[in-house]
């Protein structure tokens, strides 16, 4: 049945249903055809790609040059040397650039849940080594968010994660128990406080001791997944591993021709 599902009657199938209802790439703009990708063709799909190697080996940070861990591979960012997370160590495994980028937004603030299976394959095809691990835990949504959105993103990904691992999944354990603004409307310094006391374990017993992957879907500050783990070893867990599918990035990491794009793009240019 797989075969079948992802093989030549599914191309056909594609076709055929895109050429009666042709559908766009959402980066690019190309019509779609037999591209297994929703919304996506494969070309803009497959230009997808990891961060580059040199990184904070806490937070994962992505440095600009190789020479930052050449001689130390334990050289920790600026933000970590000066507050070291609650985590033990975190992935972020791609930078949030399209077509990345806009496959989130279309996901996240879209609705568009068919994209949970790739965004989720994109996770366990570069899946770090995990040792040991006992529970994964999404980042919870604040239930007034949760009602508005319908859906978790963080926990399809988990989801899937989980059943490829076959390591239990929880999202009843950590809870978000405060409704501050959404991270993405605050500037930086107020998102790191934006989210103090505002997760909970309501279960600590079925968290005790157990090594977890948090998992989340972009990194930006950091935050969100700080506080999640701040409160889970708070009510005695072992060590938290966040894993996040990609990390925003400050303008000097972007590629020149992303930033020409976007000027290009911006409205009233």
């Amino acid at each position: 049945m797989t075969q079948l599902l992802t093989g030549p009657v599914a191309r056909f199938i594609r076709r055929a249903v895109r050429f009666l209802l042709p559908v766009t790439c959402a980066t690019c703009s190309s019509p779609l055809t037999d591209d297994p990708i929703p919304y996506f063709c494969s070309k803009c799909w497959s230009a997808i790609a990891l961060h580059n190697p040199s990184r904070c080996p806490r937070c994962d940070y992505p440095f600009l040059s190789t020479a930052a861990t050449s001689h130390s591979r334990h050289h920790l960012c600026l933000s970590c040397r000066q507050r070291l997370p609650s985590y033990t160590k975190a992935w972020t495994l791609y930078p949030y650039l399209p077509p990345l980028q806009d496959a989130i937004r279309l996901f996240k603030y879209g609705g568009k849940v068919s994209l949970a299976a790739p965004l989720a394959r994109l996770i366990i095809d570069r899946l770090p080594p995990l040792e040991s691990i006992h529970l994964i835990v999404p980042v919870p949504l604040h239930i007034d968010r949760l009602r508005e959105r319908e859906f978790n993103q963080s926990l399809l990904l988990a989801d899937r994660i989980g059943r490829h691992l076959s390591i239990p999944v929880s999202c009843t354990d950590l809870v978000r128990i405060s409704s501050a603004p959404a991270q993405t409307s605050l500037p930086r310094e107020e998102r790191l406080n934006n989210l103090r006391n505002a997760f909970r374990v309501i279960h600590p017993q079925s968290i005790a001791d157990k090594r977890i992957l948090l998992i989340d879907d972009v990194f930006t500050t950091g935050a969100t997944v700080n506080q999640c783990a701040k409160a889970l070893r708070k009510a005695g867990s072992g060590d938290v591993f966040p894993l996040t599918l990609c990390r925003t990035l400050d303008t000097s990491h972007v590629p020149d021709r992303i930033l020409a794009e976007r000027a290009h793009n911006r409205p009233g240019l």
